[in-house]
């Protein structure tokens, strides 16, 4: 007996199946293959962070502190001062791998906050920035080349912006901006590593530190966001 298959769910792969392929006749094959060792290293990166956090939540190896702070930006300026080299790529990559334990770490705390009102939250934000993240990307990617690249003097004003109203804004206006921003610099990195792909910038490595950044801040939103709802649902349901 044949079973029909529900056009909704195949209208959908469907169209999953011709944005990927759309994109191999968009993107030359360096910038794809540029592209695929940049979202390598995040995704590495993302795991050296989840160790890192769950390093601060369940030993005692490490905790967040205020000297970590200088410890990451030591880091940082150190795989900025390394030559991009073929002969640094292990050490530089370990630079960035170490950036993002700490940067994992330093989220310690805010992962033990959330987890005390609602452990599913966690996995819930963070399949949620992939997805955002994703999408973001694809818009990013299927644009015409040029089109965000300009963005850059925008975002850059609005960041100072929502730096300034984080002293008078509501809390809501903060968080929500924050994770626009951070949407729409998804959108401008990924264009400007593409295009400076397309001009011989190969430093695969920097480039991830960008979309890790951008990834982060979109988590960090979005599980403030979930957490903070979650508790409002838990005083409504004690009232």
């Amino acid at each position: 007996m044949n079973r029909s298959r529900d056009p909704s769910a195949t209208n959908f792969f469907d169209n999953i199946q011709r944005t990927f392929s759309g994109l191999n006749n968009r993107l030359e094959k360096g910038v794809q293959e540029h592209l695929r060792n940049v979202y390598a290293t995040v995704a590495a990166g993302v795991g050296a962070a989840a160790i890192g956090a769950a390093i601060h939540m369940f030993t005692n190896i490490l905790r967040a502190n205020f000297l970590l702070a200088f410890v990451s930006i030591g880091v940082m300026f150190t795989l900025i001062s390394t030559p991009h080299t073929r002969e640094n790529e292990k050490k530089r990559l370990g630079y960035f791998l170490l950036f993002c334990g700490i940067s994992g770490i330093s989220m310690g705390p805010l992962l033990e906050r959330v987890i005390e009102i609602d452990p599913s939250c966690v996995l819930t934000a963070l399949l949620a920035t992939t997805t955002v993240f994703g999408c973001f990307s694809l818009v990013a990617l299927h644009a015409p080349s040029t089109k965000y690249i300009h963005l850059g003097g925008t975002l850059a004003s609005a960041s100072l912006c929502l730096l300034f109203a984080a002293f008078f804004a509501s809390y809501y206006v903060i968080i929500l901006g924050g994770l626009a921003l951070a949407c729409a610099f998804v959108v401008y990195d990924t264009q400007l590593i593409a295009e400076k792909s397309r001009r011989g910038d190969d430093d695969y490595i920097w480039h991830a530190v960008e979309l890790f950044m951008d990834f982060a801040n979109i988590f960090r939103y979005l599980i403030v966001l979930l957490a903070d709802k979650r508790q409002r649902d838990n005083r409504k349901r004690r009232d």
